[in-house]
């Protein structure tokens, strides 16, 4: 059921004029009322509606209790008045002189805020006619249509008897002078002793109860009625909270008693939207505000999860007193939105990624796998292609990984060719030969003192001198969980190697990643680190 500022249930919807709803209400102490609610959406909305707000203070209906103007909430409220409506007052043969200039008064008040009579739903009561409603205006009228409305209104008076105020005559005028005198003399003399002598009477305990009741059953007991304002936690705003004297004391009639009614300060409503309804009133509680009904809505057009507040009433930065009741809605979950996934299956990593995203979907695991497709490609994923499933659901890919084996055992050092001979040159040029080849003399008896001929050597063999081969390329895997509480920003992810760094497969948003794994590999050269960056600068650092 609908609920008006949170304490006027609504019964019913009585009409609707242009930004005036009208309805009849149940307020908190169970009465009924009706209240005009306002919607302001416009400057000019709210310039009406502080226009018919003065023009009410003016004239004081009979049936106004309250009038409320803060953000968001702009509305009148009314009781119910007895009397005879004015039409049918009008309408007798004989009509009492003090109700028709009453009437012309009343009208006259109403003219000076644009309003005709007809604007007024007015009811008789004796000779005083009582305003039980005023009918808001979008703006006021002029004095010439006011006038040709009341002249409608008043026609009934023209032609019709009225009941003028009898004049005593002036032989009888000392008959009531000696009457008034005689009266006056009994009246002061009892006045003097009840003056001297009051009666006395107990205060009777009105602490809890509304203002306006309290003074009532105080004033019935004769006693006079002062307010102060004062602030009581726990307390209904409006209901008294402390009375001096005291409950029962003994107090002659006729003197003052004090009420303190409950007016605290107005405070600021706080945001509670995406709250738990636990945190909603934790964070009424640090504002003296408590949860009131919590009603359960769908979430999906919000997209709001799960338990968590959708809306709620009165609206946040709006004012109110201390103990007011917020009602909540609170989402029951998303429904309804389902997505799907295409075949990735060949599809190079990045571009799988792009369509994961523009399914609603989250990357959270990626596999590599020794394949002999080239390195990103996508070979498998889950869930399957075409699975209908819910949109922020985690998505796992298999990714090809170079397939390569390291060799069974080190090769050797190898030898490096011998040195060049450089020869004799020779009286005429002749080509070098590319690689001389070693001679190595026969074994002879002749001894090289008798002969006279010289050995020649061979040639020296050089030592091999090993040759520095680089790191041979492997392949290092990264699984890494990211915490729960991870701060905002964008991560990416690089691998940092002996040739240098080189970005991978990652830049997402911290939501998407808190609390989620992430893996991958990469073929690196020498010693690697994987290092994982926070809107470009080092987050964390993983050695694989």
């Amino acid at each position: 059921m609908k609920v008006i500022d949170g304490k006027y249930e609504v019964l019913r919807e009585v009409s609707v004029q242009g930004p005036v709803t009208l309805s009849e209400v149940r307020a908190a102490e169970g009465v009924t009322r009706q209240v005009a609610w306002f919607n302001v959406a416009t400057p000019a909305d709210r310039q009406a509606f502080h226009a018919y707000r003065t023009a009410l203070r003016a004239l004081a209906p009979a049936g106004l209790t309250d009038v409320v103007a803060r953000p968001g909430a702009f509305y009148a409220v009314w009781q119910p008045v007895t009397g005879q409506p004015l039409e049918a007052a009008l309408a007798h043969k004989g009509v009492s002189q003090d109700l028709v200039e009453h009437v012309q008064a009343l009208a006259a008040s109403l003219a000076e805020h644009g309003y005709a009579l007809e604007d007024a739903q007015v009811l008789v009561e004796g000779t005083e006619p009582r305003v039980a409603y005023l009918t808001p205006l979008g703006a006021a009228r002029t004095p010439e249509d006011i006038a040709a409305r009341n002249a409608v209104t008043l026609a009934p008076l023209k032609g019709a008897r009225v009941k003028r105020r009898r004049e005593p005559g002036a032989w009888l005028t000392f008959i009531p002078g000696l009457l008034l005198l005689g009266g006056a003399t009994y009246v002061g003399a009892q006045a003097v002793q009840i003056y001297l002598n009051p009666p006395v009477k107990p205060v009777s305990n009105v602490v809890g109860q509304a203002a306006k009741q309290a003074a009532q059953e105080l004033t019935s007991e004769g006693f006079r009625v002062e307010y102060v304002k004062g602030q009581a936690a726990g307390r209904a705003v409006g209901s008294i909270i402390r009375q001096d004297p005291a409950a029962n004391s003994n107090l002659p009639v006729g003197r003052l008693v004090t009420l303190t009614v409950n007016n605290p300060p107005a405070i600021e409503v706080p945001r509670l939207e995406e709250m738990t309804p636990d945190q909603a009133r934790d964070a009424l509680k640090g504002n003296a505000m408590t949860v009131g009904k919590i009603v359960k809505v769908d979430g999906t057009l919000t997209s709001t999860p799960e338990g968590r507040v959708v809306a709620q009433l009165p609206e946040a930065g709006s004012t109110a007193q201390q103990g007011q009741a917020v009602q909540l809605m609170v989402s029951t979950g998303i429904t309804g939105k389902k997505t799907w996934l295409p075949i990735l299956a060949g599809m190079q990593y990045e571009d799988a990624v792009k369509a994961i995203r523009a399914a609603g979907l989250v990357v959270t695991k990626v596999s590599p796998q020794p394949s002999d497709k080239k390195e990103g490609t996508v070979l498998d994923q889950t869930p399957r292609p075409y699975a209908t499933v819910t949109t922020g659901s985690p998505v796992t890919l298999t990714v090809a990984a170079p397939r390569y084996s390291a060799p069974s055992r080190p090769a050797g050092s190898l030898p490096l060719p011998p040195p060049v001979q450089e020869q004799a040159p020779e009286p005429a040029p002749q080509p070098e030969p590319a690689t001389p080849e070693p001679v190595t003399p026969e074994p002879s008896g002749v001894d090289s003192a008798a002969g006279g001929s010289e050995e020649i050597p061979a040639v020296p063999v050089t030592d091999a001198t090993p040759q520095v081969a680089g790191p041979a390329p492997r392949s290092v895997s990264l699984s890494y969980t990211f915490p729960t509480d991870l701060p905002e920003g964008t991560y990416t992810l690089v691998v940092r190697d002996a040739s240098g760094e080189r970005p991978l497969n990652l830049n997402t948003e911290a939501a998407a990643l808190a609390g989620k794994q992430i893996s991958t590999t990469a073929t690196v050269t020498g010693d690697a680190v994987f290092v994982i960056r926070r809107d470009g600068q080092d987050f964390a650092q993983v050695t694989p």
